[in-house]
């Protein structure tokens, strides 16, 4: 990575951080996938059941490879022929890994969801979320945000989910309503009630959609 970008992105990250600090969610810096990945398991306990919302990042930082091959308790929806029931697992669980679409240099998360089991568990339900953030998901308002998620996220994902929705065609939002829409539920996480629950670890590297 550029020099230049990296320094920029240690920066801003301290401001996404205090502004996370302000509405009881706490933030952390990784310079690398690596020191990610070191972050997010000092904050998973040996035994405790983690779950996750289809997050790339995630998987990208290698976090998931690691849970599955440590002293930790992963429900892997992948592994259940019942995905309801996965699913509903995951408001129990003590941990919950997820990212998000984009959110502000305020602290500021936004997430849209389909089937909305993400965005539920985001909001309510297990004792710990932990978020893996890349740096270029930080964007500068609420407004920002949101176009990212509309305009980036979600034609990317309906693209590789293989959706037929008129952003998987186009690239953008149209605002449709086809039944294939993945744009369902809207989250905006704007503080936490619940201190020590919201955990997001921006990564300085480009991760997930």
């Amino acid at each position: 990575m550029n020099e230049n970008i990296f320094k920029r992105n240690e920066l801003l990250a301290e401001k996404v951080i205090k502004g996370l600090a302000s509405r009881n969610m706490s933030g952390y810096y990784a310079a690398s996938c690596e020191d990610a990945l070191k972050t997010a398991l000092s904050l998973i306990r040996k035994g405790e059941s983690v779950t996750m919302g289809g997050c790339m990042s995630a998987r990208e930082i290698g976090l998931v490879d690691a849970l599955k091959n440590g002293d930790y308790r992963l429900i892997d929806r992948d592994a259940y022929a019942d995905k309801r029931a996965a699913m509903l697992a995951a408001y129990d669980a003590d941990v919950f890994l997820a990212s998000a679409n984009a959110m502000t240099e305020d602290g500021v998360l936004v997430n849209i969801d389909g089937n909305a089991n993400r965005v539920s568990a985001i909001a309510q339900g297990p004792k710990k979320v932990i978020l893996i953030v890349g740096m270029n998901k930080v964007c500068n308002d609420v407004d920002g945000a949101m176009k990212r998620a509309r305009n980036v996220a979600a034609p990317t994902n309906a693209q590789r989910f293989g959706l037929s929705t008129p952003c998987a065609r186009t690239g953008a939002c149209m605002n449709c309503k086809s039944p294939d829409t993945i744009c369902c539920q809207f989250l905006i996480t704007r503080y936490s009630r619940h201190a020590g629950r919201i955990h997001v670890i921006l990564v300085n590297d480009f991760l997930g959609f």
